[in-house]
C-alpha cells in the first residue's frame, strides 16, 4: 500500500492508496503502538470448479508505529475513492 504521510502542528496525516477495495474490506486495529490496516478482498463466482487460475482475491495489510499513548478513539479514518485518509493526532 503506497502512502504519504504529512506532518501536521497536531498530528500526521497519512494518505493510503487501496484501489479496488469496498470500506467494508478494511479493517484498522491498534496494538502495542502499532497502527495496521489489513485489507481482503475476494471475488465471488458461482462457478468455481470452472477457473484454472484465480489471482484476484487478494489481502493485504500494512503497520505504521503511532506510539503506546495514542488510543483507537484517537484515529480518524476517511475512505473515498480507492484513499484511505487517516489522521493521528500527537500525544506526549
Amino acid at each position: 500500500m503506497k502512502t504519504d504521510i504529512k506532518e501536521t502542528e497536531n498530528g500526521y496525516e497519512l494518505s493510503v492508496d487501496m484501489p479496488g477495495y469496498d470500506k467494508k474490506d478494511i479493517s484498522l486495529s491498534l496494538d502495542n503502538g502499532y497502527l495496521k490496516i489489513q485489507a481482503q478482498k475476494q471475488e465471488k463466482d458461482e462457478d468455481e470448479k470452472s477457473f484454472i487460475r484465480r489471482e484476484r482475491s487478494f489481502s493485504c495489510s500494512r503497520s505504521y508505529y503511532v506510539g503506546d499513548a495514542v488510543t483507537e478513539e484517537d484515529v480518524k479514518a476517511k475512505y473515498n475513492n480507492g484513499t484511505l485518509e487517516l489522521f493521528v493526532p500527537k500525544k506526549e
